[in-house]
């Protein structure tokens, strides 16, 4: 890293930014790998499942969780970028971004086995891990909190106006995944979580455009 310093021409400022990217670099692969897999394992489920749709019993509610599990982790994915610009990385806040992916990934593994039977009953499957899934994704919805407003405190990336409505929402759907096994109830939150991401998303978007634009 002491090579950046000492090249002429360029000033320290510029130094500590290249230094800072490396770093971003270097713990960005790891970060990357492990939702890498989280999104192979969701997509190896779908496809599988897309093989035996004629023997295996999908359940719609169970589909839908899963295109959810492959936005977010995506929108996740896509939102680290932001850490590129930090340029003092301690080691707490390193094993947290870790930690935070992989809860990300023991969500979607939760979502297919490893391997299912072609008679397999994903209704069945789900409510079977309906606990573990949504204790996970509770306490997946806690991390992002610390995550998205320490980027807005290093001024990395400002907190979208939308955020503390969008995570309360993402909570309470979690909290009450969690309690009950109503199949009523879980065929709302799938559908409620879905549209809150994507209008989130939408509106975290617009933000960004009008700021650059104003």
């Amino acid at each position: 890293m002491r090579g950046f310093a000492r090249r002429p021409g360029l000033n320290p400022d510029s130094s500590l930014l290249t230094t800072g990217i490396l770093r971003f670099d270097y713990f960005g692969v790891l970060i990357s790998v492990i939702m890498g897999l989280a999104l192979t394992h969701l997509l190896r489920g779908l496809g599988r499942l897309m093989q035996l749709r004629y023997q295996a019993q999908p359940y719609w509610v169970h589909i839908v969780w899963t295109v959810n599990a492959l936005i977010y982790v995506l929108a996740i994915w896509w939102g680290m970028y932001w850490w590129k610009d930090l340029q003092d990385w301690s080691a707490a806040w390193f094993f947290f971004i870790a930690a935070y992916a992989i809860v990300l990934f023991m969500w979607a593994y939760l979502l297919f086995p490893q391997e299912f039977s072609p008679d397999v009953n994903f209704e069945s499957y789900f409510y079977a891990n309906r606990r573990g899934l949504f204790g996970i994704q509770t306490f997946m919805c806690l991390m992002d909190i610390p995550e998205t407003l320490r980027k807005g405190a290093m001024h990395l990336r400002p907190t979208p106006a939308p955020y503390p409505l969008f995570i309360a929402s993402l909570l309470l759907i979690s909290v009450v995944g969690l309690v009950t096994s109503r199949r009523r109830v879980h065929a709302v939150l799938c559908v409620a979580w879905l549209a809150i991401t994507l209008s989130y998303m939408f509106l975290s978007t617009l933000a960004r455009i009008a700021g650059h634009v104003s």
